[in-house]
C-alpha cells in the first residue's frame, strides 16, 4: 500500500526546511527541493524503524 502525505516547506536563508502535515515531528531540510524531499522521506523511515524496534521489544 502506497501512503501519501503533505509535504509543507519553506525557504530559510538558503535552505529549503519541511515537515510532513500528516505525521508530527517529521522535519528535514535541504539544499534543493530535491534533497529536502530525499531527507524528509529518510526521516519518514528513520521513524518507522523506531517504531518497529519498540513494538517487538514491549
Amino acid at each position: 500500500m502506497i501512503k501519501q502525505f503533505t509535504l509543507e516547506y519553506w525557504k530559510d536563508d538558503s535552505w529549503y526546511v519541511g515537515r510532513l502535515k500528516e505525521v508530527p515531528g517529521i522535519f528535514s531540510q535541504g539544499e534543493t527541493i530535491k534533497e529536502l524531499e530525499e531527507n524528509i522521506g529518510d526521516a519518514y523511515q528513520l521513524v518507522l524503524q523506531d517504531d518497529e524496534i519498540i513494538q517487538l521489544t514491549d
